[in-house]
C-alpha cells in the first residue's frame, strides 16, 4: 500500500483516479536550454509527498534541485547548472571547479577529492609523463552520464519506487579508468531519497580512488538558529582554528549571512549507533508553522569513516555543507604520507551508500534528534578545541570484486 494525502492506497486505487501516474509522481527527463545550463539534461521526480528533486544527468548524475512542500532545501551557487562542456578541470590552477560547484550534491573523486594535490603516475607506464596535478575535488562531479533507465516499479508489498540508474566515468588514455554506477530511488508518498554508488577500476592498470560526497543546503532550510545535530565526539580539525572564534560563528547553530564571511571546514570524530550508520541533521525550528523542518542524512562508518561540516554563510553564497568521505580532510598528500591511499587493481570497486530524509513533524524531529544524542552527546560549546586525534583508516579500505549487477 501507498500512503498518500493521509490516507493508504493500493495501485488498482491509484489507477481507478488517474489517467497515468504522472499525474501524482513519477519522473520526467528534460534539457534545460537557456544560458550556461544549456544542453543539460535533467531527471525531474516527484514523490507525490511534497518532495521533488532533479538528477543531473550531465554534471555526475548528481543532485540538483530538492525542495518539499514550498521550502527549498538544496543549495544552488550563482553558477547554476553549469553545462560540463564549458568547465575546465584543471582551470586556475585546480580551482576551476568552483566555477561550476552548485546543487544538492557534489561528487568528489573518483581518484581525486580535497585540495589538489600532485601525483606519481609512474604506474601507468606513460614514461612522458611522470607526474599528474589533481583538481580540487577531482574530475567527476562536471562529467556527463550514460543514463541507464529510470522508471517506476511496483514491489511486491504494493508499493511503488521510483528510479534511475546512470554510468559516469572517468577515464584517460595512459591513467585511469574508473566507472561510477549510480542508483537513486524514492518510494512514492515517502520522503527519503536512496543513493547507492559502486565505483570500479576497470582498467589493467591499479589506480588511486578517493570519495566523498559534498552535501550542500540552503536557504530556507538554512538560516540564522539552524541546528547541526550530529554524534559528534571531538572536533578533529578546523580551518579556522588561528581565528576559531572570530567570526563569531560556532559548529552547532548557524547564522544569517554575513558579510566577509570566510567559509569554515571541520572534521569530526564521528559515532555510529549500533547499525554502524552515522545521522546527522539540519533542524530549522522555524519552519513549517509549529513543526519545523529538519533534512536528516545518514551514511555508513565502514564506508565514510571520515566527515566534514562546511560553512559558507556569506552574503551571496550562504550554503552549509555535510561531507562524508573516505579520507582525512587534509587530502591526498596527507594520506600519502599516512600510507592511507587506496588502491583499486582491475574490477575491484567500493560501494557507498546514502540516505537523505525530509522530517516535517515536531515529534518526529525530536525523536530523530533524541536517537542522534544517545549515541554520544554532542559538544555543547560553540567552540570545542580541535584534537587533531587523527584516527587510522586503514581498516576501511578493503575493495570488493566488481558486482555486475547493474
Amino acid at each position: 500500500m501507498i500512503e498518500l494525502y493521509g490516507k493508504l492506497w493500493s495501485r488498482e486505487d491509484l489507477e481507478k483516479r488517474t489517467g497515468q501516474l504522472a499525474q501524482i509522481a513519477g519522473i520526467r527527463e528534460v534539457t534545460l536550454q537557456n544560458g550556461p545550463e544549456q544542453g543539460v539534461r535533467v531527471l525531474e521526480f516527484r514523490s507525490g509527498s511534497g518532495l521533488s528533486f532533479t538528477i543531473n544527468i550531465d554534471r555526475g548524475f548528481d543532485l540538483g534541485e530538492c525542495s518539499w512542500g514550498s521550502y527549498n532545501l538544496g543549495w544552488v551557487s550563482a553558477t547554476g547548472t553549469r553545462n560540463p562542456a564549458l568547465h575546465e578541470h584543471d582551470g586556475e590552477g585546480g580551482f576551476g571547479w568552483l566555477r561550476s560547484f552548485s546543487g544538492m550534491n557534489a561528487t568528489c573523486g573518483l581518484d581525486q577529492n580535497l585540495f589538489p594535490a600532485t601525483d606519481d603516475v609512474s604506474h601507468y607506464n606513460y614514461p612522458p609523463r611522470k607526474e599528474m596535478t589533481q583538481p580540487l575535488h577531482g574530475r567527476i562531479a562536471n562529467s556527463p552520464a550514460r543514463l541507464l533507465g529510470y522508471g517506476e516499479r511496483w514491489n511486491e508489498d504494493g508499493s511503488c519506487t521510483l528510479w534511475a540508474r546512470g554510468l559516469v566515468k572517468q577515464v584517460s588514455v595512459f591513467a585511469e579508468n574508473l566507472w561510477l554506477y549510480r542508483s537513486v530511488e524514492v518510494d512514492m508518498g515517502t520522503d527519503r531519497i536512496r543513493l547507492h554508488d559502486e565505483v570500479v577500476n576497470m582498467g589493467f592498470s591499479k589506480t588511486t580512488h578517493m570519495f566523498l560526497y559534498h552535501l550542500n543546503f540552503g536557504f530556507p532550510l538554512l538560516d540564522a538558529e539552524t541546528e547541526y545535530v550530529a554524534p559528534v565526539a571531538d572536533i578533529i580539525w578546523a580551518s579556522h582554528s588561528e581565528q576559531y572564534e572570530n567570526q563569531g560563528v560556532g559548529y552547532r547553530v548557524q547564522s544569517g549571512p554575513l558579510k566577509n564571511f570566510s567559509e569554515q571546514v571541520y572534521e569530526h570524530d564521528m559515532r555510529a549507533n549500533a547499525e554502524g550508520k552515522v545521522p546527522v541533521m539540519l533542524i530549522n525550528r522555524g519552519l513549517n508553522g509549529d513543526n519545523g523542518l529538519a533534512v536528516k542524512i545518514t551514511t555508513h562508518k565502514s564506508q565514510f569513516p571520515c566527515q566534514f561540516e562546511w560553512q559558507a554563510l556569506s552574503e551571496g553564497c550562504y550554503a552549509i555543507g555535510i561531507e562524508p568521505s573516505t579520507h582525512h580532510v587534509l587530502g591526498k598528500n596527507f594520506a600519502r604520507q599516512r600510507d592511507e591511499i587506496r588502491w583499486l587493481e582491475y574490477r575491484e570497486s567500493f560501494s557507498y551508500d546514502l540516505e537523505i530524509e525530509v522530517i516535517h513533524r515536531a515529534s518526529a524531529i525530536q525523536t530523530e534528534a533524541e536517537l542522534i544524542k544517545a549515541i554520544i552527546p554532542q559538544p555543547e560549546v560553540r567552540f570545542p578545541a580541535p584534537k587533531e586525534n587523527w584516527f587510522s583508516i586503514k581498516d576501511y579500505c578493503k575493495p570488493a570484486i566488481f558486482s555486475d549487477k547493474w
